[in-house]
């Protein structure tokens, strides 16, 4: 009975994702305006990073781009219409860079 307690708590317990060196990983941007009443947002897609290098990296783009933003569903969110300076930052960190979409 023990044992399969264990199990389902083992189950339950999200899995930690092992980041990757930013010049293995490629960042797609978008645009994005949907549900967020008509403001732009840009969203990093695509990136293989545990949550709190996600949100590490979040916090030194909305920095140095003074800006807001958040982490969600393993995208990072950046407020304003800004996908070319975001890029740029990233690609200063290490990351190659794909602008998707309009």
């Amino acid at each position: 009975m023990e044992r399969i307690r264990e199990q389902a708590r083992a189950a339950q317990r999200p899995l930690k994702v092992r980041s990757l060196p930013p010049e293995e990983q490629i960042a797609k941007l978008t645009h994005d305006r949907k549900g967020r009443g008509g403001k732009t947002v840009v969203v990093i897609n695509d990136l293989v990073l545990s949550e709190k290098d996600m949100k590490a990296l979040a916090k030194k783009i909305k920095k140095k781009c003074g800006v807001g933003g958040a982490v969600k569903d393993g995208k990072i969110e950046i407020q304003g219409d800004i996908r070319d300076r975001v890029a740029a930052e990233l690609e200063k960190l290490g990351y190659k860079t794909k602008l998707a979409g309009g």
